[in-house]
């Protein structure tokens, strides 16, 4: 109840007194997009709740530490001082699904907007939608496990979607299956369209001005993926057609074209990640670099990292990868995924396959026949781990 009052007490000095966001002071497209990336639902709330009725779920089950657990991420700057020091001092009941409430009030939950009024004296969650931050956003953990600065277009790899999801009263028991067999960091963009399962890796959101399309499959660039994503996965208002895929989707008004060139330059204003001091062997990362310009230059070209570019695709049996899920899309092939901040999204392939950047280099090693030796590998992963 400590935390509640406290909550109540600062909630409005808090609100006036933070600081505007620094992408605003920059330039206002981007604060549109930086907006439209962390807070715009598109109108999903009526999916969210009416449907999934997740908001029930959340108000009577789900406690930070349950939140914590399935991989949602709290923003530490969303809290105020007075509520952060309630944490710490453990005044706040992390096991109380009213916590939960309270947090997304104050909308700190990452990649989730609720609307809370307050019924009967208690604050109550009548709405509740999801953003793209929920999967492509994380936080740096500097307050605490799960807790800390938004980092956004990193892969939230712990986030269990399907675990979630499986929460809602509305899937059957043999959806509730599938999504639960997802696993961390792993998501089916494809499963509410065929009914089949081959779960991707989250990719991240961040190194992608240069890269011409963004999905493993390179069915379009990115402003095509978010259509994709907000209509057909995030259920948002809005417009999305693909005859290749069957899909035709027409809403009014539609709430998601208007937003994509914005949160597209947002998108693109994320770089990638740089590796962390004295994370890799320079010297054999030099060497490295020689390996690989003789034997993955000619897939992973130029500043992108990537032939797609170009428009080349590769067809599973080239890289001996999981066939799977390119079968389920338009072109059938995998576009070879730009290296970009390597080091910080472990697992690896679409599917996340190789656990580590070795099973990466072993991998190619023998489909590929390079032929490499135990040395030229070793240096070949500080390579990679300096990109």
């Amino acid at each position: 109840m400590r935390f509640l009052a406290v909550v109540g007490v600062v909630l409005t000095t808090w609100i006036v007194v933070t600081p505007p966001s620094r992408v605003g002071q920059q330039r206002p497209a981007l604060a549109e997009g930086q907006q439209i990336f962390r807070h715009e639902t598109f109108g999903n709330e009526k999916f969210w709740t009416d449907t999934a009725r997740m908001h029930e779920v959340v108000q009577s089950s789900v406690s930070p530490a349950t939140a914590l657990k399935v991989g949602l991420k709290v923003d530490a700057a969303a809290i105020p001082a007075e509520v952060a020091q309630a944490i710490k001092a453990g005044q706040v009941d992390l096991n109380s699904p009213a916590t939960t409430v309270t947090l997304l009030k104050l909308n700190a939950v990452v990649g989730l907007r609720g609307t809370v009024t307050t019924v009967n004296g208690r604050d109550t969650l009548v709405r509740l939608g999801i953003t793209c931050a929920l999967c492509h956003s994380t936080v740096d953990n500097s307050f605490a496990p799960g807790i800390g600065q938004r980092r956004d277009g990193w892969p939230n790899r712990d986030l269990n979607v399907g675990a979630i999801i499986a929460l809602s009263p509305a899937v059957t028991a043999a959806q509730k299956a599938v999504y639960n067999s997802w696993g961390p960091g792993k998501y089916d963009p494809r499963y509410n369209i065929d009914g089949k399962s081959t779960p991707l890796l989250l990719p991240p959101a961040y190194g992608l001005a240069r890269v011409q399309n963004e999905t493993y499959t390179a069915e379009g660039p990115i402003s095509y993926w978010n259509a994709y994503v907000a209509v057909t996965q995030m259920h948002g208002q809005g417009d999305f057609a693909d005859q290749r895929l069957g899909i035709s989707v027409r809403q009014t008004p539609d709430l998601v074209t208007p937003k994509l060139p914005a949160l597209r330059e947002y998108q693109h204003s994320l770089s990638a990640p740089s590796p962390e001091a004295g994370s890799f062997d320079q010297a054999a990362a030099g060497r490295g670099r020689g390996v690989f310009n003789r034997s993955c230059a000619s897939c992973h070209v130029a500043a992108t990292g990537t032939d797609n570019n170009t428009g080349k695709l590769h067809a599973p049996e080239e890289t001996g990868v999981d066939g799977g899920y390119a079968a389920r899309t338009a072109n059938k092939k995998y576009r070879t995924t730009p290296l970009r901040g390597l080091a910080h999204h472990p697992p690896y392939f679409h599917d996340g396959s190789a656990a580590t950047l070795a099973d990466v280099v072993n991998h190619y090693n023998r489909v590929r026949s390079l032929r490499l030796t135990d040395e030229q590998r070793r240096d070949l992963v500080e390579f990679l781990k300096s990109l």
